[in-house]
């Protein structure tokens, strides 16, 4: 009898611990969010230009910045060609569904600021901000 009652248990315990440890699977999102791909290049001859160039890349709303990131300071002379741009993917943080606007600011060192500012509806799940530097 002790060999049938250990058996029990263990095929009861099994059973209880298949069933206890099922995986819940994760809810997906009906609005799975926006993308924002951001190309940067020149079609331009800046090979003898040594000035520093540092380019942001920016999302926005009309009252809060959603997303703000500086690469890396480059000379002017090292922006890629349209061949080899830059290209980063984002998909939009903390996304409500309402318009935006999102692009690039670059600073020359001195020399001063300037931008290339897109907008996105908020129906359009996907956007390029495509900026060739002049």
């Amino acid at each position: 009898m002790k060999p049938y009652s250990s058996f029990a248990i263990f095929f009861f315990v099994t059973i209880f611990t298949g069933i206890s440890c099922k995986k819940d699977e994760v809810p997906t999102s009906p609005n799975s969010g926006r993308t924002i791909q951001f190309n940067l290049y020149t079609v331009e001859d800046f090979s003898n230009d040594d000035h520093n160039i540092t380019f942001s890349l920016f999302i926005k709303t009309h009252t809060q910045k959603l997303f703000d990131s500086t690469l890396a300071t480059m000379k002017i002379k090292d922006i890629p060609n349209e061949i080899n741009k830059l290209i980063v993917l984002k998909k939009v943080p903390h996304d409500d569904g309402s318009d935006l606007s999102a692009g690039f600011v670059y600073t020359i060192e001195n020399v001063g600021v300037s931008w290339h500012i897109d907008t996105i509806s908020g129906g359009e799940p996907f956007k390029i901000i495509d900026f060739s530097f002049k």
